[in-house]
């Protein structure tokens, strides 16, 4: 009997060259707010969006790839993630003004955006400051805070789909709705163009500020967490309730398991008060699921993006 062909030893066998750095059992938990989680097969971070697109168009047919930015709204399970994750760094984070707009890159904080619109005296983007993560991930999941989401400043962007070929897009093609886009999966974000408007920075700044005090006085920000848990549900049955208000009312405030725990300061976060497992973390979140479902009726659907597979074998635990 012929034995079966076994798997290269080397998982970086068999990928195209690049110009940026590919490197294997890469840990991703010191790089999640969580700091959970298992290793990437290989990490790969690009020089720019013309290595990225050429990785894209030479890698292996059936290869999965994931894309992470700072880790702020992501749970990485305990086996870790197979395939390439991709981390777009320094040339995908530049931000420049243009008259009343801001282009910036994929790999941007939020935060920083925010920051270069006031220099620059434009309004209108203050909201991403109260938002921790990247220009990629806002897009991929509208993101939204203080009465504003991405739907409302962006004016166009561009993505690379899952064979490097690249996409100008025009707002109407995002698809927005609440907390999410229409594009495909595999597409990567690699920058947009944002709308601000005439204000002067002073002003500006005083309602970054304001929302700087907000979160502080209401979110756990100094705590091992991954932002909103839960998108705030839109059906009838949750009559106008927001996700944290449902989860209260089900006695989940302060509720543990492991080294996981419900926020006592806003229930919709979840955070890690030490030794949390990625497991902990995941199985908390689907027993407040249940508990506000059995309490109130409404199903949660998560708002932190769960990827990769659980410590235990077995088939890849899909979100």
């Amino acid at each position: 009997m012929m034995a079966a062909a076994k798997r290269p030893t080397d998982p970086l066998a068999g990928l195209p060259p690049v110009r940026g750095r590919l490197t294997a059992d890469a840990p991703l938990a010191g790089i999640t707010w969580f700091r959970v989680g298992g290793t990437a097969e290989i990490m790969f971070r690009p020089a720019d969006r013309d290595d990225l697109a050429a990785f894209l168009a030479g890698k292996p047919q059936g290869l999965p790839v994931t894309v992470i930015g700072v880790g702020s709204n992501l749970l990485v399970r305990d086996g870790g993630v197979p395939g390439v994750v991709i981390r777009l760094g320094r040339e995908f984070a530049r931000i420049e003004t243009e008259d009343d707009r801001i282009r910036a890159g994929a790999g941007a904080l939020d935060l920083n955006v925010a920051i270069a619109a006031r220099d620059a005296g434009l309004a209108g983007l203050e909201f991403l400051s109260g938002i921790p993560g990247t220009i990629g991930g806002a897009l991929r999941m509208n993101g939204g805070a203080y009465g504003r989401e991405m739907t409302d400043v962006v004016i166009e962007g561009e993505a690379l789909d899952g064979g490097g070929g690249l996409h100008r897009l025009a707002h109407r093609d995002f698809g927005f709705s609440y907390r999410h886009c229409d594009l495909p999966e595999d597409w990567i974000f690699t920058g947009a163009l944002l709308q601000g408007r005439r204000d002067e920075p002073a002003a500006i700044q005083a309602r970054m500020a304001e929302i700087q005090k907000t979160r502080e006085e209401s979110q756990p920000i100094r705590t091992r967490t991954g932002g909103s848990t839960f998108a705030n549900p839109a059906g009838p049955e949750a009559r106008g309730r927001k996700a944290w208000q449902l989860i209260d009312e089900a006695g989940c405030r302060g509720l543990r398991i492991g080294g996981a725990q419900v926020s006592e300061r806003h229930c919709n976060f979840l955070i890690n008060t030490g030794d949390a497992t990625a497991a902990d973390i995941e199985t908390l979140g689907e027993d407040v699921r249940r508990r506000v479902k059995e309490k109130t009726g409404v199903t949660l659907e998560w708002e932190i993006r769960r990827i990769g597979r659980p410590a235990t074998s077995g088939p890849e635990v899909r979100a």
